[in-house]
């Protein structure tokens, strides 16, 4: 049975995805570390997780496999559910594949060196989230569940 999965901290997405998983009638986790409000929808488990770096990141990679969709933007996650089976989106609908989670890794790498090494460089960050990138997750979340559902 396909499970969808949200890395819950600061994911921009979680009431969008509550939203699709209940029109295809799926089990939604929401793993966070806390701060999050309990759902009155049955499908939806909020799992709150020790303190501690990647403790919702674990959860998810342990119990993830084939059939199963997960929404995360962080990369090493990404990698470990590919490659157990899962597919796998970013909030703003890009997917992480088998294809393409070798570049995401290095680049994530290569950026974190570059920043390593220019420690009064600026910070920057990404571009804001907006509209149309809720409308791509949501676009791309259907067609996943769609697939894993066929299996």
């Amino acid at each position: 049975m396909t499970t969808l999965y949200i890395d819950g901290d600061a994911c921009p997405v979680k009431a969008e995805a509550e939203r699709v998983a209940t029109r295809h009638k799926v089990p939604m986790a929401l793993v966070s570390n806390g701060g999050l409000r309990p759902s009155a929808n049955p499908l939806v488990q909020v799992v709150i997780v020790s303190e501690g770096a990647d403790e919702a990141d674990k959860w998810i990679a342990e119990r993830c496999g084939a059939g199963d969709v997960v929404v995360t933007s962080d990369i090493p996650l990404a990698a470990k559910c590919v490659e157990a089976g899962a597919r796998v989106l970013r909030p703003n609908g890009e997917a992480f594949t088998a294809a393409n989670i070798g570049q995401q890794l290095a680049m994530r790498d290569l950026m974190a060196d570059l920043r390593a090494s220019n420690p009064l460089g600026a910070g920057g960050g990404g571009k804001p989230f907006g509209k149309a990138d809720r409308s791509r997750f949501l676009d791309a979340l259907e067609r996943e569940l769609r697939a894993a559902q066929r299996g």
